[in-house]
């Protein structure tokens, strides 16, 4: 049986994963960009996010409900693996029924029809996804495997940006290597199965047990990609693939701070899972009031200041040519906080606890939202307007989980130290102002103000007695000072 790590060493795993997720796109963005342009980014944009569909049909709601059933059962082998195959034979019927309604949408639909070569490389993600067994992995919390996994594919693919992407044709070759990049190692996953389950036909399948719950994650998924593709899908039937390049810029800054402040919920789940099947409710409801702590108290210094800096942001990774991204940007910061706090409620409250119709609830509603304002305001905004019908999205999803869980998270949420949080971020800002119109080059002024607005931010926290701040600069220092006090 694989080892089972702490929820420290796989919070440690998953930023590694998470920080070289950011490192990827901030190194190749600012070449691929200059060269492919708003047109080129565009287009695979669009590429992605129409792919994306027809893989999430593949996946029904497997990699959620995955994790759950599989997290279940971590120390029985035998019953793991026979989980485990029914799983992914369930996802290899659906890989085979999604892959042919793409196919006849490919050649249906003109506009995918002129870019027929983008999208059968681009579809790559739709069989990655399926053979991968991702939510394997993590149920069994092999958060090392997963990270260095990760590293390395996310490195070679770094490598073939710089050496493949030569001119503003080359956007197919940077579809590819995008899908490599993030679904390619899953390969691996399909060879390295046998480390955890025995890959032998064990017998007794019950196929059936599985499909009620996929159903409702698969709702659940359908409603999520609803609501964060269908901005893109919208922009580049209503107003051309140039404008999907502007929101990719906006959304790629977005999607990097998501991961950051999400990847505690994602590192939590197998656990709190294993906790409500063995009824440690008094563990559970700890970690879960230390969770949504942790994400508010993240999440509101990175919306601030990326909205405070998201010209020089924007420049840095894009160019100057990518200008009108800025306003999107600002406009859809606020969803870290918002994605931050459902990610908590529904991925670790709703769902381990068997609720997760009520994630599906919200989910619906959110995609309702997303879909009638994207409707009223990008075609006069643009890019703009599907990044305000994200964040009224999101404030949707949010507002009807919080009322599916008063009784559970409206004490939780009352310890969180708005206040202070508010006075910090406050302190932060006066300390950086200055360098708003300072005139200089993004290189510059990126680094410096990070440093000083999170430094000014931790600081006041500290100062004021923030709890959860103290406990992180208490082991800091135990670990670092106090080693060096003792020699």
């Amino acid at each position: 049986m694989a080892k089972i790590q702490s929820i420290k060493f796989n919070f440690v795993m998953n930023s590694i994963l998470t920080v070289s997720a950011m490192i990827f796109p901030v190194i190749t963005y600012p070449y691929v960009t200059s060269i492919l342009g708003p047109q080129g980014i565009g287009t695979v944009s669009f590429a992605n996010s129409v792919v994306t569909y027809f893989s999430m049909f593949a996946q029904l709601g497997i990699p959620t409900y995955g994790i759950r059933a599989c997290a279940k059962v971590r120390d029985d082998r035998q019953e793991l693996s026979r989980v485990t195959q029914e799983i992914l034979l369930i996802n290899l019927v659906t890989c085979v029924l999604s892959y042919l309604a793409f196919f006849i949408t490919v050649q249906a639909v003109p506009q995918l029809r002129e870019e027929k070569t983008l999208y059968v490389v681009m579809s790559a993600m739709i069989l990655f996804n399926s053979i991968g067994a991702e939510w394997l992995y993590k149920a069994m919390e092999q958060y090392r495997y997963i990270t260095l996994r990760s590293v390395l594919f996310k490195f070679i693919a770094l490598v073939g940006m710089f050496l493949l992407i030569r001119g503003d044709g080359d956007y197919v070759i940077y579809g590819g290597i995008t899908i490599f990049a993030s679904v390619g190692s899953n390969l691996l996953n399909l060879i390295n199965l046998r480390w955890l389950v025995d890959l032998k036909p064990v017998g007794d399948y019950n196929f059936r047990r599985h499909l009620r719950p996929i159903f409702v994650f698969f709702a659940m998924s359908i409603a999520t990609t609803v609501y964060t593709n269908m901005d893109n899908v919208m922009l580049g039937f209503l107003k051309g693939t140039t404008e999907n390049g502007y929101y990719d810029a906006a959304v790629k800054i977005k999607n990097i701070l998501v991961g950051v402040v999400a990847s505690l919920g994602t590192v939590l789940l197998p656990r709190v899972s294993y906790y409500v099947e063995r009824g440690e409710r008094e563990a559970f409801a700890k970690v879960t009031e230390r969770a949504l702590r942790f994400v508010f108290l993240i999440s509101m210094p990175l919306c601030v200041y990326f909205i405070l800096f998201a010209r020089p942001s924007i420049y840095l990774l894009s160019g100057k040519a990518f200008e009108a991204s800025v306003l999107p940007m600002q406009l859809i910061m606020p969803t870290l906080v918002f994605i931050g706090l459902t990610n908590i409620m529904g991925i670790q409250i709703l769902v381990p606890t068997g609720r997760e119709k009520q994630v599906l609830y919200s989910e619906i509603v959110g995609a309702g939202v997303n879909i009638v304002a994207n409707s009223m305001l990008i075609p006069q905004m643009g890019a703009a307007g599907a990044a305000i019908g994200t964040v009224l999205a999101e404030i949707s999803v949010l507002v009807v989980q919080m009322a599916a869980l008063r009784g559970e998270i409206l004490p939780a949420m009352a310890r969180i130290p708005y206040l202070k949080t508010v006075v910090a971020l406050a302190g932060a800002t006066v300390t950086v102002w200055w360098l708003l119109g300072s005139g200089l080059r993004p290189l510059v002024v990126l680094p410096v103000s990070a440093v000083l607005f999170f430094s000014a931010y931790g600081v006041l926290l500290l100062l004021m007695g923030e709890r959860m701040v103290r406990e992180v600069w208490s082991l800091v220092w135990e670990k670092t000072v106090g080693k060096v006090l003792k020699k």
